[in-house]
């Protein structure tokens, strides 16, 4: 969807024509859209429509906000379930202790309105589209305190107290590494990272992928990389900067694998020796995936009394049932021997 398009959809014709088109139910959505361009552009038909399955699929996101908001297929996307921006915003307002904040790069834009809830946040992106969506929502979100301009974030003339900025949007289709290598995004992570180092309060949302690639000396001065899955399900990572001050000053962050809806976080301490290799016991564990992004399973393996299950990968194994959040448990009825003859072969 092109700039010009989504301006057409928020005219009185094109919102007419989305509710149209949303009352009648994914069942008789293809007999309704045609039946629209007979009296409306097919563009506008077209992007009607596409506006509509995209909140549908959004929903199992936003909950009920999905279908009073505007996305695009990327946003859908690269949004964490809202429950992840909810979070966030309670560490921001408990262990920050800031005001004024600034976003850059809004990405999906779901955090930055999450953030206008409670702070006063400028928000800053190049892209115009992504820019004019985070205006539309604003209504949709109980018109928070967010104030989004087209700009380019290396001009911008910060003057909040933290910076948050939303690096999960890769630079551009023409880079085939872009969702591995961490200086292809626009700005880079080294221009992102020294941009919150220096306002000193402030965190980057990274891919959970991109996180486990940064060299440590990259992220001087960070407190915590943070991991966040939701329903079993992996969303993100957070570096975040100056958390309550009265921590310890570390030469690296602090690794944490925070599970949602519970709340749950399991943080990495220094030294901890590699966890045993063992056999089964009666109890196989499958860790959360925070948690193996985090490269805690070791401290999750202490947690249960257990051991890395041998030939397992990062499963783990226990002869006693530890109830964690970190982790699902199954009881071991019986082990069967490997044959590889019995093993069904695909079909290629």
């Amino acid at each position: 969807m092109d700039l010009e398009v989504f301006r057409a959809l928020m005219t009185d014709e094109g919102r007419r024509l989305l509710a149209c088109l949303q009352a009648g139910g994914p069942a008789g959505e293809a007999a309704a859209a045609q039946a629209l361009r007979g009296g409306h552009p097919a563009a506008l038909v077209s992007a009607a429509r596409e506006q509509v399955r995209l909140r549908r699929r959004a929903a199992a996101k936003y909950g009920e906000y999905a279908a009073r908001l505007y996305f695009t297929p990327d946003s859908v996307e690269l949004s964490s379930h809202l429950t992840v921006s909810e979070y966030k915003l309670d560490r921001v307002l408990h262990e920050l202790g800031v005001v004024l904040i600034d976003a850059m790069c809004l990405g999906s834009g779901a955090d930055a309105l999450v953030l206008g809830w409670s702070h006063h946040t400028d928000a800053v992106d190049a892209d115009p589209l992504t820019v004019e969506i985070a205006k539309a929502n604003r209504p949709g979100m109980h018109e928070p305190m967010l104030y989004p301009r087209c700009e380019d974030v290396r001009e911008f003339d910060s003057q909040g107290e933290a910076v948050f900025i939303d690096l999960m949007r890769p630079a551009g289709p023409d880079r085939p590494d872009r969702t591995s290598d961490p200086e292809a995004y626009d700005p880079p992570l080294s221009w992102a990272l020294d941009r919150v180092r220096t306002t000193g309060y402030g965190w980057v949302r990274l891919a959970p992928g991109i996180a486990d690639r940064v060299p440590p000396g990259t992220l001087a001065g960070a407190d915590e990389v943070e991991w966040i899955s939701h329903e079993g399900r992996i969303q993100e990572a957070v570096v975040w900067f100056g958390l309550d001050a009265r921590r310890a000053p570390a030469q690296l962050p602090v690794r944490r694998a925070t599970v949602l809806p519970s709340g749950a976080s399991l943080l990495g301490r220094r030294d901890l020796p590699a966890p045993d290799v063992r056999p089964f016991g009666r109890y196989v564990y499958v860790p959360d995936p925070a948690v193996v992004h985090a490269r805690l399973v070791g401290e999750l393996a202490r947690h249960i009394g257990g051991g890395l299950l041998e030939a397992g990968g990062c499963l783990l194994t226990s002869d006693e049932l530890h109830r964690t959040p970190f982790a699902t448990a199954y009881e071991v009825r019986n082990v069967l021997p490997l044959d590889g003859a019995r093993v069904p072969q695909g079909e290629g």
